[in-house]
Order: structure tokens, then sequence, then C-alpha cells
């Protein structure tokens, strides 16, 4: 019964060269959906939230690529009145993605299909996406070193 239980997950969970668990710290978003990829010898990326806390605390920080804000900084960039638009202005690659999608780039049938999507990071970004950018391109950086 083991040996039919284990290939039967094996199937709807198989390996990955890399794992991404992106949640905004503080949010407890990322799930042990990560811990069966890691176990199966995918690398992970994500955020210090959830079970990656718990993964990196097992296999020490040079096993894990974390990036971006941790819990407490995220909580105080949201008290001091975060602005997302200041972390679009000081990226040039992320300002660049903000002005292609703008242009209709990605949706040439209807160029404003993404622009709730655009109005929503550059005003409210309420996950952080534009604060942690720039930590999650410098880790996949690292990443590519690896795979």
């Amino acid at each position: 019964m083991e040996i039919i239980e284990c290939l039967w997950r094996r199937r709807f969970f198989p390996a990955s060269d890399l794992s991404e668990q992106i949640s905004t710290a503080g949010t407890e978003a990322s799930g042990t959906g990560n811990m069966k990829f890691m176990m199966n010898g995918a690398l992970t990326i994500g955020t210090l939230d959830g079970a990656n806390i718990e993964i990196a605390k097992m296999v020490q920080a040079e096993n894990i690529f974390i990036f971006g804000l941790k819990a407490h900084e995220v909580d105080a960039l949201k008290q001091n009145g975060y602005q997302p638009r200041q972390y679009i202005e000081q990226n040039p690659m992320l300002k660049e993605i903000f002005k292609l999608i703008q242009s209709g780039f990605f949706s040439p049938h209807d160029g404003n299909l993404f622009a709730p999507l655009v109005q929503s990071l550059m005003e409210h970004d309420s996950y952080l996406v534009c604060a942690d950018f720039e930590s999650y391109c410098q880790t996949q950086d690292q990443v590519r070193k690896c795979i």
C-alpha cells in the first residue's frame, strides 16, 4: 500500500529544479508544498514566510535562497506609508517593466487589459511586490549560478 501511495503522490507532486515561494513575509501564505519540492531535490527561493522559515532552520541559510523584507520590515514599511511608485522610479528594470505593460506590449489586442493591475501595484501594492523586486532579482542571480 505504501508504494502505491508514494507513486500516486509523485504523479501529483513531481520534483522541480526551483520552487518559488514568494509570499509577502508575515502573511503565512507559504505552505508545505515547497517542503515536498525540497525533499525531491528542488532548490527553494522565497521570502522568510510560512514553511520557508522552517526549511531555513533545517537546511541552514546557505541551502535556501531567501529574499525580500522580513515580517517586521514589512510592518514598519506599511506603518511609515509605503509608496510603491518610489521603488518603481528607483529601479530601471522595474520602471521598464511597467512601461512595457502600460504600452500594451503584453496585450496587443487590448492595450488596457492590465491597467487595473498596474494601477493597483503603483498605488497600493498591498503585497509589497515593488519593494521586494530588487532583492528578488539579486537572489535569482545567485540561483542561476547553482542551476
